[in-house]
């Protein structure tokens, strides 16, 4: 890898700084793409163009990468089918039996119960991040629009309520993913020790607790206190200039006429989805194992090697296929319906789709420039033994910022600070969860990351909006996040 200095962290900040501005993502990225190419083909702009072109096809070389996008395809069908089969009229008629009940014991108490529900759902779906905001955003988008919810809300408890949740309970794809870099590190025991720093991980505790605080105390802040001003004044879910993630197919398709609405039709496919998750984690991990002391000991190492685009996309297939199924029985669907709705499904997400193909195709050439790497290195030798908490906390957030990947940074950042941590006496599970609770902030509020895309995509809002109405609650646990580990650096020297 060469060495671009400074100039390796321009493209993603060029992407990051265009897409806050104009709102154009997909050009944003487009630029980002190109300027990295075309800095890494010393400015030869004819050259850069060419080669940024083949950094796009280069995507789909990797097998995580084209099955990642294959799944934001297939969401598509999923969605239209329960909506179709009234699924989601079932699940949202019981909601609002709720709701009802609510608002006659108090005015207005129904938004808040709503909320709430959505922050559990999206809690208890630790097992993926993706899995996990795409469920609550689409179960809930109808409640909200009832409601009067804006859709920036939506995304937020979306957004917040997956990945912190899945670090802080990681019996999940992220738990299997650090204890490989921590055994990278030569740590002994990275199970124990990934448990023991769960306690200092201080930005997920503050993301979920934020956000129940904004539900129940109604204290929004910023652009979301604009949004729900809006919303309550005009009725209008979204800005008027937005570009919702999402086509008014997918959010508003008509269903099946003549059928009764049940709330099973939804809560079997999206339950088998989830549920797939973590036995398509075993299944694709198991043979990987070759020494294990006990049948529970092999599950668990099975989960740390399996593959996580792998058991994304076997999910919403199966999940697909027990829809099919499942509405054929009732007679809802004939096979013509089913192969019609999976590709207007499919049609209708193809700009997410080519979203995330922008997204991996910065990411590869972030990684080919060497961003990350060369602020990491330029952090090293300038770090005190009471700062190494707090600046791990801050370089990793800015490198998730500017890569959109929380996991591409743990890859980097890990091998660098457990070291650093070690050398300068610093105790160890605090800097690892510095580094894992950065990567989180920095992906948490970063245009360019997945989850925030699948967030936007799931409530149907503008991406920039949301990025826009989140970054407030993000930066207040940051900042938060940040003094606190610079006392316990000090007290802990």
């Amino acid at each position: 890898m060469d060495n671009y200095g400074f100039l390796s962290i321009l493209p993603p900040l060029i992407a990051i700084v265009f897409a806050l501005r104009t709102k154009q993502v997909y050009i944003a990225l487009l630029f980002g793409i190109w300027s990295a190419w075309v800095i890494m083909n010393d400015w030869n702009f004819l050259e850069g163009t060419v080669a940024a072109i083949e950094g796009l096809v280069n995507v789909f070389k990797s097998e995580g990468n084209t099955k990642t996008i294959m799944f934001s395809a297939l969401v598509g069908a999923l969605l239209l089918f329960i909506q179709y089969s009234k699924g989601v009229e079932g699940f949202v008629n019981r909601i609002n039996k709720l709701v009802i009940y609510f608002e006659q014991k108090q005015k207005g108490y129904s938004r808040v119960i709503v909320q709430i529900l959505a922050l559990l759902t999206g809690v208890v779906l630790f097992v993926e991040t993706s899995i996990s905001s795409l469920t609550v955003g689409t179960l809930y988008r109808p409640i909200f629009d009832k409601l009067k919810i804006p859709r920036e809300k939506l995304a937020y408890i979306a957004d917040s309520s997956s990945a912190p949740s899945s670090i802080l309970i990681p019996f999940n794809a992220w738990g299997a993913f650090i204890m490989g870099l921590l055994l990278t590190q030569n740590i002994e025991n990275p199970f124990a020790t990934m448990l023991q720093s769960i306690k200092y991980n201080f930005y997920p505790f503050l993301a979920l607790i934020i956000v129940f605080l904004v539900i129940v105390f109604k204290k929004d802040i910023g652009s979301m206190a604009k949004a729900e001003k809006r919303t309550k004044e005009t009725g209008k879910l979204l800005n008027d200039d937005a570009k919702p993630m999402i086509s008014d197919t997918i959010t508003s398709y008509k269903p099946k006429e003549g059928i009764k609405a049940k709330t099973y039709n939804m809560i079997v496919p999206l339950s088998t989805m989830v549920l797939m998750m973590p036995a398509n984690l075993v299944f694709t991990g198991w043979s990987k194992v070759t020494n294990y002391e006990s049948l529970s000991d092999h599950i668990f190492q099975a989960i740390g090697k399996g593959s996580g685009s792998s058991s994304v996309l076997y999910s919403v297939i199966a999940a697909i296929f027990v829809a099919m199924v499942l509405y054929r029985i009732q007679g809802i669907m004939k096979t013509k319906e089913m192969v019609d709705l999976t590709l207007k499904g499919i049609s209708e997400l193809m700009p997410l789709a080519l979203l995330m193909l922008l997204a991996f195709a910065i990411s590869d050439a972030c990684n080919q420039l060497g961003t990350g790497q060369f602020i990491a290195n330029w952090s090293k030798d300038w770090l005190s033994p009471e700062l190494v908490p707090m600046i791990v906390f801050v370089i990793t957030s800015f490198i998730a910022f500017s890569t959109g990947t929380s996991w591409g940074t743990f890859a980097i950042m890990l091998a660098i600070s457990i070291p650093i941590a070690t050398i300068h006496g610093t105790d160890v599970t605090l800097v690892i969860a510095a580094t894992l609770g950065g990567g989180v902030f920095g992906d948490h509020s970063s245009p360019i990351s997945d989850t925030s895309i699948i967030s936007s995509m799931a409530s149907a809002s503008d991406h920039i909006d949301h990025v826009k109405t989140q970054l407030p609650y993000a930066l207040i646990a940051g900042v938060i996040t940040t003094i606190m580990y610079l006392i316990l650096g000090y007290l802990m020297i």
